[in-house]
């Protein structure tokens, strides 16, 4: 069956607020995990065209494991049709990607806190060079609409009471646009 994933994100201004109303709220976190991401697009892509209806693709490496998503995204960016596996070998993945017509673009590397909140997931994320973010995602089958998903996972992170600002890029724009104002 084909899934979406479907996320609200956003900036986390007071990090011990957070924690300690995710507490409050019986969410407990996982220890931080390193996650190393290289993302890639369709070679006609470039940033500033639409991202809807584009397949994305990602190379993942976390505690030794390296995974390869695609991710469509439906509604908008935070709304995917997604597919996952396993690889063994990454680097012949990189090579199939590129003869597949993809090109790299943006490396994110982040670390990952994870918990629960009811049948949501939480991963709270301290990105290198755009510092930390709030994801709260699930999935749900293709057909679901979106925009209503992102309206109750964004109600319930607006009833904590903690300072957020919501974003509506992916980390790979938000980590391409530091580094340009980087240099």
């Amino acid at each position: 069956m084909e899934a979406q994933e479907i996320e609200v994100k956003y900036r986390v201004i007071e990090q011990d607020a957070l924690l300690r109303t995710l507490a409050d709220h019986g969410v407990s976190l996982s220890a931080p995990v390193l996650q190393e991401d290289q993302a890639y697009a369709p070679a006609w892509w470039g940033y500033g065209k639409p991202k809807t209806g584009v397949p994305f693709g990602r190379l993942r490496t976390v505690q030794g494991t390296h995974l390869f998503t695609v991710k469509t995204p439906q509604d908008n960016e935070m709304a995917c049709l997604e597919a996952e596996t396993v690889v063994a070998d990454p680097g012949q993945m990189h090579e199939a990607l590129l003869q597949m017509g993809f090109r790299p673009t943006i490396r994110i590397v982040k670390r990952r806190r994870t918990g629960q909140a009811g049948r949501w997931s939480l991963c709270l994320d301290e990105v290198e060079g755009v510092g930390p973010f709030l994801e709260i995602e699930t999935v749900t089958a293709a057909d679901e609409p979106g925009l209503a998903v992102q309206a109750q996972l964004d109600a319930w992170a607006t009833g904590l009471g903690v300072k957020l600002e919501r974003v509506t890029d992916t980390y790979d724009s938000l980590v391409r646009l530091a580094q340009q104002h980087s240099t």
